[in-house]
C-alpha cells in the first residue's frame, strides 16, 4: 500500500476541525486525522507493506524547464495577498514535521527524493513491485498507473477513507473511455488547470478519448496528423498540429517517473513501534491520544 501522504493530510486538515489542538494549543487536525486515516486503511485492507510517499519537490525543476506553467499558478497563491487583506495563519505546514516525526517513530517507512514528487515515488515503487498494489490517493493523476494484470488500482477516499472509490480498469473505461495507459494521454490532451497544463485548445476529455479509441495512443494521433487519410476533422487536424510543441514536452511532464533512485528502506507494517520512548514523548507533547494508540493497536493485533 502506497500512500499520497500530502494528499491525505491535507484532506485530513480540512476535514478534522482545528479546535483538535496540542496541550500548547497547537493545531494538530492533520496529524490527529492521518493517523485515524491509516488505522482505518490498515485495519481494512490489511497490507504487508506500507510506504507514505513524500513531495520532496512539489513542483521539480526538470518539469517547469519543459512546460513554464506547470503548478505556476500555486506558486502565484502563495504570494498573492495585498498588504490591505487579512492574512490567514498556516496552521497546516507546522503540522508536517509533526506527521514525519511520528511516522519515523513509528517504523512506517516514508520517503521522498530530491527533485521528484510523491507520485513519482508511488510510480517508481509501483514499477518494481512484484504484489498486488493499492494506492491511496486524491489525486486522479495517478489513475495512469492502473493495471488489472499487474493487480495495480487506486483507492480514492469520497469521505475519509471509510468510503473508497476503488479504482481498476473497467472503472476507468467506464469513466473515462481508457485504461490506465492511456489515462496520461488523455490527460495532457484535455490539459489540467489545477496543475498549469494548457492541453490541446478545443479538445476536451470527450475528444480525448474519441482520438484515443481511434488511434490508440498519443503517437498514434500524431502519426494521424501527418495523414491525410486519418480520419480527423479539419479543425482537430489543425488545433493537433499547432499544439506540437506542447505534445511533444507533455508526456515526459504528466506521466509518472517510474526510475526515481529510492532510498533502502524497510517497507514491512510495523507490528509495534521503532521507537517506543520517542512515541511516547511525541504522543505526550502533542496530543495524539487516542488516534495514535487506536494505530498502535491495530498494527499489534
Amino acid at each position: 500500500m502506497l500512500l499520497d501522504t500530502a494528499s491525505l493530510y491535507f484532506r485530513a486538515y480540512f476535514g478534522v476541525p482545528d479546535s483538535v489542538k496540542a496541550p500548547d494549543g497547537t493545531p494538530v487536525n492533520a496529524v490527529r486525522g492521518l493517523l485515524d486515516f491509516i488505522d482505518r486503511l490498515v485495519k481494512d485492507h490489511r497490507p504487508d507493506e506500507l510506504v507514505a510517499c513524500m513531495d520532496a519537490d512539489w513542483r521539480p525543476r526538470w518539469r517547469v524547464d519543459l512546460i513554464p506553467s506547470y503548478k505556476a499558478h500555486r506558486v502565484a497563491e502563495e504570494h498573492e495577498a495585498g498588504p490591505d487583506e487579512e492574512q490567514v495563519p498556516d496552521t497546516l505546514s507546522p503540522q508536517v514535521p509533526v506527521i514525519e516525526a511520528v511516522l519515523d517513530a513509528l517504523g512506517i517507512a516514508r520517503v521522498g527524493v530530491a527533485g521528484y514528487e510523491a507520485d513519482d515515488v508511488i510510480g517508481t515503487f509501483t514499477a518494481r513491485a512484484k504484489g498486488p498494489v493499492d494506492i491511496v490517493t486524491g489525486d486522479r493523476d495517478l489513475y495512469q498507473l492502473v493495471d488489472d494484470a499487474r493487480g495495480v488500482r487506486v483507492l480514492y477516499p469520497l469521505k475519509g477513507v471509510g468510503t473508497l472509490q476503488t479504482t481498476d480498469e473497467a472503472w476507468l473505461r467506464e469513466k473515462y473511455g481508457v485504461d490506465g495507459r492511456g489515462y496520461a494521454d488523455l490527460a495532457l490532451l484535455r490539459g489540467d488547470p489545477s496543475d498549469g497544463l494548457p492541453g490541446v485548445p478545443g479538445i476536451g476529455e470527450k475528444t480525448a478519448a474519441k482520438l484515443l479509441a481511434e488511434f490508440g495512443d498519443l503517437a498514434g494521433i500524431l502519426a494521424a496528423v501527418d495523414d491525410p487519410e486519418a480520419r480527423l476533422t479539419p479543425t482537430q487536424r489543425k488545433r493537433l498540429g499547432e499544439a506540437g510543441p506542447y505534445l511533444a514536452v507533455a508526456p515526459k511532464v504528466v506521466r509518472v517517473a517510474d526510475d526515481v533512485p529510492l532510498p533502502a528502506v524497510t517497507t514491512r507494517l510495523p507490528r509495534a513501534a521503532r521507537e517506543p520512548a520517542e512515541l511516547a514523548e511525541l504522543a505526550e507533547r502533542w496530543g495524539l491520544g487516542g488516534s495514535l494508540q487506536r494505530l498502535l493497536t491495530t498494527l499489534g493485533a
